[in-house]
């Protein structure tokens, strides 16, 4: 970026971070894909280990919602990212071993992205997933590791009842972040599947869609991240070096 003063930052920004390629192993043998991004000159305060969209619909480690926090958080936010590819779903990056499993051997992928932020000493650790990551993390993600969930669109599809109480009993907070015309799960119907769980925050969203498109769409999310995971750092700023 220019360095006679702030820019915008925009869709396509890429702010300073160390970033690097990983690979996660799973318990039951399974090699995944992902990269890891840090601040570029200090060390996190929170990590966001994030959980993706339904690969067979799409979804992958560069959902731009998660590769976007990738590019911007570590920098703006002091946090680190990391994104990976579920088992059989394929990206830039490379692909993951094994096959798509509705959600099922998914636990094992889930499981070892937590191991490897412990492993790496990663700090206060959050699930940020995004539509069937959102399942992956009520499901999957009652981990003591984890400090608590942010979840994007959840559509609530195969995380059920239980789970949701299940998270009740763990009293960990929980941010569901649901757009005003979602495909899946509109605000009302979210805050009366919801009530299962008592801290849970049901945000809606107004003129947002499940695929949160858009600059305003996307900077919403960061923001309402941000806001939890390192108040100190919200609101994020929009420009790059931050002004003032």
């Amino acid at each position: 970026m220019a360095e006679d003063g702030p820019e915008e930052i925009r869709s396509g920004t890429v702010l300073p971070a160390r970033r690097r390629e990983v690979e996660l192993h799973t318990a039951d043998g399974v090699t995944l894909v992902g990269e890891l991004a840090l601040p570029a000159d200090r060390d996190p305060v929170a990590t966001l280990v994030t959980l993706h969209p339904l690969p067979t619909a799409g979804g992958f480690m560069d959902s731009h919602v998660l590769k976007k926090a990738a590019n911007r958080l570590p920098a703006l936010a002091d946090l680190a990212v990391l994104r990976f590819n579920t088992r059989g779903t394929s990206s830039e990056r490379g692909t993951s071993g094994g096959t798509f499993d509705a959600g099922g051997a998914e636990r094992f992928d889930v499981a070892a992205a937590l191991e490897f932020a412990e492993f790496s000493e990663l700090p206060r650790v959050w699930l940020l997933g995004w539509s069937f990551g959102t399942d992956l993390a009520l499901v999957h993600g009652r981990d003591p590791l984890v400090e608590g969930l942010l979840l994007l669109s959840p559509p609530l599809r195969w995380s059920t009842d239980d789970d949701l109480r299940a998270w009740a009993e763990l009293g960990r907070p929980v941010t569901a972040l649901v757009p005003e015309h979602d495909d899946f799960l509109r605000p009302a119907e979210a805050r009366e599947r919801f009530a299962l769980l008592p801290q849970a925050e049901v945000v809606a969203v107004e003129g947002a869609k499940h695929l949160w498109v858009g600059e305003n769409a996307v900077r919403r999310v960061l923001d309402e991240v941000v806001a939890r995971v390192n108040p100190a750092r919200s609101p994020l700023p929009t420009t790059w070096p931050p002004a003032g």
